[in-house]
């Protein structure tokens, strides 16, 4: 795999990429000068996205959310009213007058679909239009019949009846949160909580502190336990999507709230955990968390970005120790020399994204480590891209 100029060699054990590039369908002279080299990593991934992608995705969905997530934030961090205007023009053609959003379906209670919903709030504080904030309560009454287990944890989706995935976490909770804040709903803060602790409580593996992918209450699932009703390994985006939620849920839940202490005492016990599966030698974090080095594992750039993130996040903001400062940015420095390459117009690529993985369903995906391993990898995903930004822009590098 190409390496920026004057980066190391990926070391043997970097996979390369077995999928190709997103096509850059842009003409190469009108990349902005943004993408000069010695830009931020924020500004240069969000300008190649622009560039690739006006419309950042056809329809409501958590993967543009996180991407759109990462370009709000740096509009706010740079004033730099292009960003807000990319948030807001691929919004409002989804968005629709009366509330309702172009391919949303409350009646999945999928919690994918709550996800992009977190931009909806500054976007009802910037514009004042009342679809907004009318399409925010539409997504909070869809938290108000999700379909829970026995001790009131979310099912992932409607098809996926008994079962806390971790992915959820992400996807829900911290717009849950955010309209707790708003809405300065007390029992929404408690619920959010619950959600976490649930969550870490029945995946949490007790000798490494690492999170298995997903539990399931009936034990019924062909990927399940049935003693314990886990899945059976650590995937790395899973840990990170966990990891990404618990950091930005406490940016909400007041200093106040009886469960915070749990959820920063959860926070640094998966950062522990996380710091000592970490690759000695790029820095990285292999997509099978705890099988590094084992044939068929690869170093996968989303959970390595979600990690950097809220690592750096976490011991910025004094949830977890200083020195998890330095594991975010030894783990940044392994991904630009690694995976990141970037073509002769400054169009940056973010590679060895697992393109999606999952439990059961349709696809009857097993949970196995030769299951993980075997989804496509890919280059320039969302889960990556945006999760690549989150972590520059808390690096401000």
């Amino acid at each position: 795999m190409a390496t920026l100029a004057g980066a190391q060699e990926a070391p043997a054990s970097v996979v390369v990429t077995r999928e190709p590039l997103v096509a850059n369908t842009s003409p190469r002279a009108q990349a902005p000068a943004a993408l000069r080299g010695d830009r931020p990593w924020s500004v240069r991934m969000v300008e190649t996205v622009m560039t690739r992608h006006p419309i950042v995705h056809e329809k409501w969905d958590y993967t543009a959310g996180l991407v759109l997530t990462g370009v709000e934030r740096l509009g706010d961090r740079t004033r730099d009213a292009r960003y807000r205007k990319y948030v807001q023009d691929n919004m409002a053609r989804l968005v629709q007058p009366d509330g309702s959003i172009t391919s949303y379906r409350a009646d999945e209670f999928n919690l994918d679909q709550i996800n992009q919903g977190r931009l909806l709030f500054p976007l009802s504080a910037r514009t004042g239009d009342a679809r907004y904030e009318k399409a925010i309560e539409r997504l909070r009454d869809q938290l108000r019949h999700q379909p829970r287990t026995s001790e009131g944890g979310f099912w992932h989706k409607q098809i996926y009846p008994q079962q806390m995935w971790l992915d959820g976490l992400y996807m829900a909770e911290p717009f849950y949160a955010q309209y707790a804040a708003v809405a300065h709903d007390t029992a929404a803060f408690s619920d959010v909580a619950r959600q976490f602790l649930l969550a870490v409580r029945h995946t949490r593996d007790a000798k490494t502190g690492l999170l298995y992918h997903a539990w399931d209450e009936s034990r019924s699932q062909s990927w399940a336990d049935s003693l314990t009703g886990l899945s059976k390994n650590f995937w790395g985006r899973a840990d990170g999507w966990y990891a990404m939620a618990l950091v930005d849920v406490l940016d909400y839940l007041p200093v106040s709230h009886p469960d915070r202490a749990a959820l920063v005492k959860t926070l640094g016990d998966l950062a522990d955990a996380v710091a000592k599966v970490q690759d000695p030698v790029t820095g990285l974090w292999w997509q099978v968390l705890d099988q590094g080095g084992k044939k068929g594992n690869y170093l996968e750039s989303s959970a390595s970005s979600m990690f950097v993130y809220a690592l750096a996040k976490g011991a910025r903001k004094g949830y977890i120790a200083p020195r998890f400062a330095a594991v975010a940015r030894r783990g940044f420095d392994g991904i630009i020399a690694n995976l990141v390459t970037v073509d002769s117009a400054g169009l940056v690529s973010l590679h060895n994204v697992c393109q999606v993985a999952g439990l059961g369903g349709a696809q009857n995906r097993s949970g196995t480590y030769d299951y993980y391993i075997s989804e496509p990898v890919v280059a320039d995903d969302y889960k990556g891209v945006g999760a690549f930004i989150l972590a520059s822009l808390e690096l401000g590098r």
